[in-house]
């Protein structure tokens, strides 16, 4: 993988994943917990994401193949569901829908298991986060350093989330509630602008 690439993927895949507006949604799911127990919840979570990522980077294009779905058609239609996140990014609703995510979790499930649900799934390791790492992994075409490369971009990413887990606390409180809406808006632009890019590669390889 060509270290542009490389750069592309990750860029793409931190702005899926949002660290820094999943720093108060792990408060509050983590609230009445000591910091240790807050730690390992994030370790668990980040854990869980990153296998579960893993296993769509390996096995996505296979799994696409079976269903008869064509990589052009993919990346026209995660391409346009990444414009969807994008927005709602911009417009300030997808921490609203993160929130109300957490606060459904609470009360259904036990603390336990929240680092699980919601956090590995679907916060961390959402539709989002799987179309990226599909869409880059069909792309590999059998190529080993490729994939390995991929699986280092998603390992990165994913520790970022965790060392944001580490430290959310202290970020929400630094980056405040201007900062935060400063910062998600930002990364929408940014993922808007990525989504694009792959609709347009995806009707240009439909029609080559």
């Amino acid at each position: 993988m060509p270290f542009d690439t490389f750069t592309s993927a990750l860029v793409t895949l931190l702005v899926t994943l949002d660290p820094i507006a999943l720093a108060p949604v792990f408060l509050s799911l983590t609230h009445g917990m000591s910091k240790a127990e807050r730690n390992q919840v994030g370790f668990r979570a980040s854990l869980i994401a990153f296998v579960i990522l893993a296993f769509f980077c390996l096995g996505g294009e296979a799994a696409m193949r079976a269903l008869g779905i064509g990589l052009p058609a993919f990346r026209i239609a995660g391409g346009l569901l990444l414009f969807w996140i994008a927005c709602e990014m911009v417009f300030e609703k997808r921490t609203e829908r993160k929130a109300q995510t957490a606060e459904t979790a609470i009360t259904k499930d036990h603390i336990r298991n929240v680092a699980a649900f919601p956090l590995g799934i679907p916060l961390l390791a959402g539709p989002g986060t799987i179309t990226v790492i599909i869409l880059y992994s069909g792309q590999a075409g059998g190529n080993y350093a490729y994939t390995a490369t991929l699986l280092l971009a998603i390992a990165i990413g994913v520790l970022c989330c965790f060392l944001v887990f580490l430290v959310a606390q202290t970020l929400s409180r630094i980056l405040g509630v201007t900062g935060n809406i400063v910062m998600s808006r930002l990364f929408g632009m940014i993922l808007a602008g990525m989504a694009v890019q792959f609709i347009l590669d995806g009707i240009k390889a439909a029609f080559s």
